[in-house]
This record gives structure tokens, sequence and C-alpha cells, in this order.
């Protein structure tokens, strides 16, 4: 019987990769979206095209009543959550003087509220079940801070304590809860870099290249897989060196 996941932000870049991977292992996907339908539909129409199982569904993940109806959907569907990934992330650079209420509530409210509602949300269904992974991808800028992106440092490394805090309650009823934490990764949140700052984060990267939402996508893999049954409240860091 296929396990089934639920990707947050799944409709591009990293989520998108994560969510192209679990398919092709055999996994039932729901591609969660919020703003991005048209490449959401696009993956969907792909992944099924090739056989696979996935459907896409819109859910701001900020919002409790619309994960819950995502996550009603996935079990109505599949009668069973196994892998929760939360991806979804928003990323604004900012000096910290010029950060409003509004954008500070906004990066927290997807980057770190969103972790909360989906995973409090499928663990209606996880904890009855006694097994379950739950992988959250923070930043290398949630271990050790980035300048001028200070409210999306405090809610990655918000995710990061999420993550080990969960991990040691959720043990005893066979719940990992792990964190991938990406370095520099070739997406569209690097699009307003320009290529001289692109060559000094690749300069500044040991392995002397960026990473791909592939990358990414392997270790969250790895991470839902039985291997990993062992392995919980771990921060595994993909960043080619550029934070050790």
């Amino acid at each position: 019987m296929n396990k089934t996941a639920i990707i947050t932000g799944a409709s591009k870049g990293i989520g998108k990769s994560i969510a192209e991977n679990f398919a092709f292992r055999g996994y039932n996907v729901i591609i969660n979206y919020n703003s991005s339908a048209k490449e959401a539909f696009e993956l969907e129409k792909l992944l099924k095209s090739q056989g696979l199982s996935a459907f896409a569904f819109k859910a701001d993940v900020s919002v409790r009543a619309e994960v819950d109806a995502m996550v009603d959907f996935c079990m109505e569907k599949f009668n069973a959550i196994d892998v929760l990934v939360n991806n979804a992330g928003i990323s604004v650079s900012n000096l910290f003087t010029d950060i409003t209420e509004t954008e500070w509530d906004s990066v927290f409210g997807t980057n770190l509220k969103g972790v909360f509602n989906c995973t409090q949300s499928v663990l209606r269904y996880m904890l009855p079940n006694k097994k379950g992974k739950i992988i959250n991808i923070s930043s290398m800028w949630g271990l050790v801070g980035g300048s001028c992106e200070v409210h999306y440092s405090a809610a990655k490394a918000g995710v990061i304590g999420f993550t080990k805090a969960l991990a040691k309650e959720l043990g005893p009823s066979n719940i990992q809860v792990n964190c991938i934490a990406p370095g520099v990764i070739q997406t569209d949140m690097l699009s307003d870099y320009t290529d001289e700052e692109l060559e000094v984060l690749r300069y500044d990267t040991p392995l002397m290249r960026l990473g791909k939402p592939h990358n990414i996508a392997a270790s969250a893999l790895f991470l839902a897989s039985d291997d990993a049954d062992f392995i919980t409240g771990h921060v595994l860091s993909v960043n080619g060196g550029y934070v050790v």
C-alpha cells in the first residue's frame, strides 16, 4: 500500500522537487499551494500523466481552517497521512529598522505559524496510529542569522526549536520530527540577486557551487524513509559547507 505525504508550498522550487521525488517513489502526494495555482495544477497534471498519484490543494498555511480542510481532504482521498513536509515559506530582505509589523506578521505567519497549524492538524490522525514523519524546512539563517533578514532568520530559528521540542514530545508515540536547514539553493528566492552577488555566494560556499532543489528533496526523502526511523530531533544542514 502506497504511503501518503502532504508537501506544503509544493508548486515551485524546493517544494516542487520534494513533491516530484515523493511521487516518483510511489507516494500519494498532496501538492499544497496558496497563490501559485497554475504551477500547482501543471505539476499535478505532469505527475498524473506518468501514472503517479497527486492532487493539488489550495490552502494558506497561516489559516488553520484552510489547513484542516486540506488535511481532511487527504484523509478522504487516501485514508492516511504518513509524512508531512512543512516547506511553505516566504523570504523578505529588509533592514530591521524598516520592517513593518505587517511584514513581520506575514513572515512569521507562513514560516512558523504555518508549521504549527499543519503539524497540529495532521497529528489528529498520526497520534492515534502511533506513527508518522514530520519534516520541517528551516534555513541555515535559522542556525546563524542573516543580516537584513532578521524576521526570516527568527522564524526559521523558531522552526528549529519547534522541531527539537516536538521530537521529544512525540517520541513515545513513534513519530519522528526532523528538520532540514538548506543553504543557498537555486530557486525563485534568488531572483533579486545580481550575478555578482550570486558569485560571492558561490565563492563563500566551500563546495564552490550553489545547491539545487533536488539536494533538499533527496534529504527529505531519506528522513521520510524507514532507514531514518531512529533519527528524530535532528537538524540536517544541506548547505555545501557554508555553515559548519
